[in-house]
């Protein structure tokens, strides 16, 4: 596939793709004899997966880290102690969030019942 082709797949700009390459985010991609990127099924895994993780907001530096040591050997335990590492992470962000959720929830709640026993005295005049 084409950088266009696979830009229109994943809803990414080239320039990220290109970005993610650069900076090892991505394997490389292999090129035609041109030196045109032709990405194949592997590379379109790399990039699914990192704009996955990125969206849920995995640090770029982790991500790196783990596409390193991805092909390196006996590298197994290392990388998935990255993956703890952000899962953990993230999971004391969600928390956090849904602490917050919760006291507006509860701020809601209250405008609720305020609100609407107003409305209905107003209503009812």
């Amino acid at each position: 596939m084409t950088i266009k082709e696979v830009s229109q797949k994943y809803a990414l700009t080239p320039d990220t793709i290109r970005y993610y390459e650069r900076i090892g985010l991505i394997p490389p991609v292999p090129r035609k004899p041109n030196g045109i990127r032709d990405f194949d099924q592997e590379s379109c895994n790399w990039i699914e997966f990192i704009k996955c993780m990125r969206s849920a907001g995995v640090q770029i530096e982790a991500l790196i880290d783990y596409v390193h040591l991805f092909y390196q050997e006996n590298t197994a335990e290392a990388r998935k102690d990255i993956l703890i590492e952000q899962r953990d992470r993230l999971q004391k962000q969600i928390d956090a969030m849904n602490i917050v959720i919760e006291r507006l929830n509860k701020k809601v709640d209250r405008y609720e019942e305020i609100i609407i026993p107003a409305e209905k005295k107003l209503l009812s005049k």
